[in-house]
């Protein structure tokens, strides 16, 4: 027994060497490429050692090895690349690990040597000679063994025992339990008989497997001879004139789903072909899918529609406050099928920014009529195949979208909602916008053709409702087949009225609250909706209403008695920090800055431009990543300045040598659009001119070149918006004096409005003359 002291250890992961062995080791890891390297610096001398726990990448210490390893030498390096080190290294000792240091770069350990014996010559041969016979016998099932070698070895009479274990074990013991097995046992004899039971051991492995391959293989002809018989039973029935019971309940099936003859006459003709196949084919699959799909679709079952205006009008207000235009059109699709009888679903698109109720009305459309409702999400569908299917010719095809929705129904005059219809996308897969204009044309979809099915399909009933955060993304093609209805964003009143009637039981409902241990005034739900939330919606509102109710829910808890009043100078204990500060408005006329206004998807907003002078040479610089129609109407806005210049006493020559630099504040948020082109106008005019512009007015519209105000979009978002910021006074294009009728009266008292056909006009009224 040897001591051996600070050596370099190497882990290995799932293997360990047999002494007297030479072999090539890659090394990988890190700290394991930094031992092989100081061992080579430090004499070679090396101790190898196997982990208890190969997936463990980095050892801690002695507890994460095997209690024996070997002591080698690492004899060179054999190549070297990406950060793989291929080594060559010879075995010398077994060795019984005393400690281990796995604290630094560099593994350490000190380590015994095991003192291998033979403590009886001739126990010892006659355990070699059966160690032989064992080979000898495991070599037939082994191919790799060499048996001359084996041969060799019984020749030889002057054999090291204690060498013949460990060169042979290191060659066909793999499994690492058994290798340490071997190698923690000193006695030459006791590892022989380890050996030879691990020998016979594959040598039963081998023979089970064999046993195994030959049951399967006799399965495998016992399952073609069940295959035979089952043909030759079914060619006895068909000489008898027995119809199978398959058959008889598929052709039952088509009758009792009244489908149209011509697609009773395509599933009875597929059933025939069925009839001639082999249960097994993978055709006979195929057609057993199609025809299940042809009688499970509903084709005449209906659900009655609900003609009590008054029953349908009090579900709608139930579930929803305001949204009049919608509520006003189901009862008057109603009243029309009271007096007809019958009418074909329209179809309905509801365009508005998020969070204004556009998809929950859906739901309750159909509870008005007493309908079915389905919903299908179309944000993200870029494959025409989700909508029309998959042909039959496709492994695993099934039908689209819209087919799938009707089986679910089990209907064919459910309430359908195509959700986010503008988010829909394409690609190489085919345009699924483009296979929507069948489904959503009310003279096209009664005969609705799905690739899977191939038969026509009448959507005619269905009333189709789609929703939109906005219609520029939608085909043309498409938006014409569709019913535009416009959902614009709340009044902090409306929004006000659906916290105090909608949002808060709702959310003492989902919270556990009882009724009456809340109190929240219309003060409180207007703090709300100015300081925490900004939207067109009451999505964030109904969040911050859910956040009042969770911290009411722990008081409650704490106090099963307790009544919480939340006011609006408690506020802030329940729902934190306010979000957004007061936005009045400067009150002091400003020269070269106005308050425009702007449509977003999320509804409207104030939008502030400046402009500056500055000596130069008439270069123009815009800033506030504005888009390109912006752009160009800042252009349009200095060019019609220019030509204005004479009129209101601006020497033409400054143009020449100024340089205009315009900007709209929050740098970072995208602009565009031809609105802002009377408020560029007027700050430029403005700083022209140096006439202060008016804080109290905020301005709309596009502006021609020859000085016309052009109408615009958004009109009612942009109203609010400058109602919320204390703007009284707005001017707007003439053509847009139509849209006030749309403001709620309420806030249309409060403002002025001032009509504008030309760009006179709207200096007259923005600057102030000193």
């Amino acid at each position: 027994m040897k001591k051996l002291t600070q050596l370099p250890l190497l882990a290995l992961r799932g293997n360990i060497i047999f002494p007297h062995n030479t072999t090539q080791l890659e090394i990988a890891r890190v700290k394991s490429v930094n031992t092989v390297k100081f061992a080579l610096e430090n004499g070679g001398k090396i101790i190898i050692v196997s982990q208890l726990d190969s997936a463990k990448d980095v050892p801690a210490g002695i507890d994460d090895f095997f209690p024996e390893g070997v002591y080698a030498e690492v004899t060179g390096i054999m190549s070297q690349k990406d950060d793989i080190l291929v080594v060559a290294v010879r075995t010398l000792e077994g060795c019984h690990i005393l400690r281990a240091d796995c604290s630094g770069e560099v593994y350490f350990a000190d380590a015994e040597t095991i003192d291998y014996y033979v403590a009886d010559a001739l126990s010892a041969k006659a355990m070699y000679q059966k160690t032989l016979e064992c080979l000898d016998r495991y070599a037939n099932i082994n191919k790799m063994l060499n048996k001359s070698a084996i041969k060799a070895l019984a020749e030889n009479s002057a054999v090291d025992y204690i060498s013949f274990v460990d060169v042979v074990a290191n060659d066909i013991v793999f499994r690492l339990k058994d290798r340490q097995e071997i190698l923690a046992e000193p006695s030459a004899e006791k590892r022989m008989e380890d050996l030879c039971v691990y020998l016979l051991g594959e040598m039963e492995i081998a023979k089970a497997e064999k046993r195994i391959a030959n049951r399967v293989k006799k399965q495998v002809e016992d399952g073609q001879k069940e295959y035979y018989l089952r043909e030759k039973m079914r060619a006895i029935s068909k000489e008898l004139g027995e119809d199978e019971n398959e058959m008889l309940e598929y052709r039952k099936r088509i009758e009792d789903s009244k489908m149209p003859a011509e697609t009773a006459k395509k599933a009875n003709k597929e059933i025939s072909r069925l009839s001639k196949m082999a249960p097994t084919s993978p055709d006979a699959s195929v057609i057993r899918n199609y025809v299940d799909w042809l009688c499970d679709i509903p084709w005449y079952k209906e659900t009655t529609d609900n003609t009590d205006l008054k029953l349908a009008r009090r579900i709608l207000d139930e579930d929803h406050y305001g949204l009049e235009k919608i509520k006003q059109r189901i009862i008057e699709y109603l009243a029309v099928m009271q007096l007809t009888g019958k009418l074909n679903g329209p179809i309905l698109c509801f365009v508005g920014p998020p969070g204004v109720g556009k998809t929950s009305i859906v739901k309750s459309i159909a509870r008005a009529l007493g309908r079915k409702y389905l919903r299908v999400s179309l944000g993200g569908v870029r494959d025409e195949a989700e909508i029309r299917g998959h042909r039959r010719t496709y492994v695993g095809a099934i039908p689209g979208k819209i087919i799938y929705m009707m089986k679910q129904a089990g209907v064919i005059n459910p309430v359908l909602l195509l959700d986010e219809i503008d988010k829909m996308g394409k690609d190489q897969r085919g345009d699924p916008a483009s296979a929507m204009l069948e489904v959503l044309d009310p003279q096209q979809n009664n005969t609705f053709t799905d690739h899977f099915l191939e038969v026509p399909y009448d959507l005619s009933k269905v009333l189709f409702v789609c929703t939109a955060n906005a219609t520029d993304d939608i085909p043309e093609p498409l938006l014409d087949r569709m019913e535009i209805i416009e959902l614009s964003g709340y009044t902090e009143q409306e929004k006000v009225a659906i916290a105090e009637k909608f949002l808060l039981p709702k959310n003492m409902k989902s919270h556990g609250i009882p009724e009456g241990r809340i109190v929240i005034g219309p003060e409180t739900f207007l703090k709300v909706i100015e300081r925490y939330t900004r939207e067109s919606g009451v999505r964030s509102l109904e969040r911050e209403v859910a956040g009042i109710c969770r911290k009411v829910a722990l008081k409650l808890v704490e106090d099963k008695d307790a009544v919480v009043t939340v006011t609006p100078e408690n506020l802030h204990e329940f729902l934190g920090v306010e979000k957004f500060k007061d936005e009045a408005v400067d009150t002091e006329p400003t020269v070269g800055s106005a308050t425009g206004l702007a449509w977003t998807r999320v509804g409207g907003t104030t939008l502030a431009i400046d402009a500056t002078l500055f000596p130069g040479k008439g270069e123009i610089l815009l800033t506030g990543k504005l888009g390109d129609v912006m752009k160009e109407s800042a252009r349009t806005a200095i060019s019609l300045v220019r030509s204005l210049a004479e009129k209101y006493g601006i020497d033409k020559e400054r143009f020449e040598k100024t340089d205009i630099h315009i900007h709209v504040p929050e740098g970072a948020i995208p602009k565009d659009g031809p609105s802002a082109g009377v408020t560029m106008a007027t700050v430029i005019m403005s700083a022209f001119t140096s006439m202060p512009v008016s804080r109290q007015v905020a301005m709309t519209g596009e502006i021609t070149l020859r000085g016309k105000v052009l109408p615009i979009g958004g009109l009612k978002e942009k109203a609010l918006a400058a109602y919320r910021l204390g703007i009284k006074k707005i001017i707007i294009p003439k053509d847009n004096l139509r849209d006030v009728d749309e403001i709620p009266q309420d806030i249309a008292s409060q403002i002025q409005f001032i009509p504008a056909k030309t760009i006179d006009t709207v200096f007259d009224n923005a600057l102030i003359k000193v």
